[in-house]
């Protein structure tokens, strides 16, 4: 199935209850085993934070009603897996797995190439993507499809596949992305993405040039503070992680270091939990944030979302101006401001298709086989596999749908025979029989798809420790750690850091 509903309509909900029922029915029958049954898949690790949250609300309310009419508590849990996810947590999950799992498409490929935590997903019967559209444009929804492929190969029972985003063009592409090929087009429930907004351009007295300059910044922040003092709170958000520290500096100044601060992923996961909680409790006036906040279910109460620099795309403007206006009967508001000539006439012509119910059309990537490449090392790192069984299963993914069998070929040769790798090293991952037409993984090959999997482009981020506690505070971009020399300083979150 797949849900098409504009931000904030309640759609992400609608595609748990199905499931909840189900595990709620089995256990009232006292059959509900510790088992993976539903696996949420977000691409954000800030929204998957937020679904978790937002899950143990009606769980709790469920139980409760529960003891009120003396039946069993079905005692569903619902645990997260992400990057941010402890080693200890982990263990624990592997040896009492949750029954519905919340996480990223990346930790999914993970526990799909784990020797031991694969075998939780064993049981899983259904699957939730959502915001389907942020992966589906770039490898890594490429990547996602294979993992998915593969996980309804690994499970007992008919993997049902939800998809969730408020925009999606062309929708009926996105519903073959989701189910891939040899099946049947799923049910698609469309609701449209249109609905009523309050959005203008916020254009600065001095007139735009092609740089920004120091006097219209400082336009441009006196009018961002003015619109924050007028709304109890705004959501400010940013294309850059470097700009989203500089915008929080100047308005922090503004109006006061304990009302503003910022969320982005190079803050370690603390620090964003920190921000999200204080902007849900009604702590903070402004939150300035890049696509860590973009997508979401619940941020909290929003009165005003502000756009500083184009969003680039018309999706993106819906999602980014949908945050604000969380509440029964409110209108989304939001304001932009261009940061250039050119950048005005394409926030005219954004505000413009908005306003006309327009979307971007999503362009899908046609067998990439890099990613080909490290599926093929994880799948063979877990069990051996006829030649001829996974192309069949690697053409079932949409991207790969049309995979000449000579690619395919040339793959299992380069990673059999080996190849070349940046360090300058001879690796080869797979032993191919080829009387048998069987694949074998060599020494190393699960480690190295453990260890480079994903399609995230690999940073050289420098961590940020506060001596002398040892406090992990998040990290620090290569090509600003190159430029820059001891003595500098640079602003992390709230606080400013010293390079020694």
């Amino acid at each position: 199935m797949l849900i098409a509903a504009p931000t904030g309509s309640g759609k992400t909900f609608a595609a748990f209850l199905a499931a909840i029922d189900d595990l709620l029915r089995q256990g009232l029958d006292g059959a509900l085993p510790d088992a993976i049954q539903v696996v949420y898949v977000s691409p954000l690790k800030a929204l998957s934070n937020d679904i978790q949250k937002n899950l143990s609300q009606p769980l709790g309310e469920i139980r409760a009603a529960l003891e009120a009419d003396g039946l069993p508590d079905a005692n569903i849990r619902v645990l997260l897996r992400t990057g941010d996810t402890s080693p200890a947590d982990r263990q624990a999950m592997v040896k009492q797995p949750p029954h519905i799992l919340v996480t990223t498409p990346e930790s999914l490929y993970l526990i799909l190439t784990s020797e031991r935590a694969r075998e939780t997903l064993r049981h899983v019967r259904t699957v939730i993507v959502d915001e389907i559209h942020a992966v589906a444009r770039d490898k890594r929804g490429s990547h996602l499809t294979l993992s998915l492929e593969r996980l309804a190969a690994l499970s007992r029972h008919p993997l049902q596949r939800i998809g969730l985003s408020a925009t999606q063009k062309p929708i009926e592409e996105i519903a073959r992305f989701l189910v891939g090929t040899g099946r049947p087009l799923p049910t698609i429930v469309d609701s449209g993405h249109t609905r009523a907004l309050d959005l203008a351009l916020e254009i600065p007295p001095s007139p735009l040039e092609a740089v920004m300059s120091a006097e219209v910044w400082e336009e441009v922040d006196e009018r961002l503070a003015q619109l924050i003092t007028e709304h109890k709170t705004t959501l400010v958000f940013v294309n850059t992680r470097r700009l989203c520290e500089r915008l929080t500096m100047q308005l922090s100044e503004r109006l006061g270091a304990d009302r503003v601060t910022s969320h982005h992923g190079s803050l370690s996961r603390e620090k964003r939990l920190e921000a999200e909680t204080r902007l849900k409790n009604g702590e903070l006036k402004a939150l300035v944030a890049t696509a860590s906040l973009e997508l979401g279910i619940d941020i909290g109460s929003v009165d005003l979302v502000c756009q500083v620099s184009t969003p680039r795309s018309i999706a993106t403007l819906l999602q980014r101006v949908g945050r604000s206006g969380h509440r029964l009967g409110a209108v989304p508001k939001g304001r932009i401001f261009p940061l250039s000539r050119d950048e005005l006439i394409e926030c005219a012509a954004l505000l413009r298709a908005a306003r006309e119910g327009q979307l971007d059309r999503l362009i899908i990537p046609q067998r990439p086989l890099d990613i080909l490449a490290q599926q093929v090392v994880a799948a063979v790192a877990c069990e051996e596999w006829d030649e001829d069984a996974l192309y069949d299963l690697v053409r079932q993914a949409y991207p790969y749908r049309d995979l000449p069998r000579k690619d395919y070929d040339d793959v299992l040769r380069m990673l059999s025979e080996g190849f070349t790798t940046r360090r300058g090293r001879r690796a080869a991952y797979i032993h191919y029989d080829g009387v048998n037409r069987r694949l074998r993984a060599r020494r190393g090959a699960r480690l190295a798809a453990l260890t480079s999997g994903g399609a995230i482009p690999d940073l050289g981020d420098y961590r940020v420790v506060l001596e002398p506690t040892e406090t992990f505070v998040g990290t620090l971009n290569e090509d600003f750690a190159i430029e820059s020399a001891p003595g500098d300083i640079f602003q992390l979150g709230n606080a400013s850091y010293l390079i020694l």
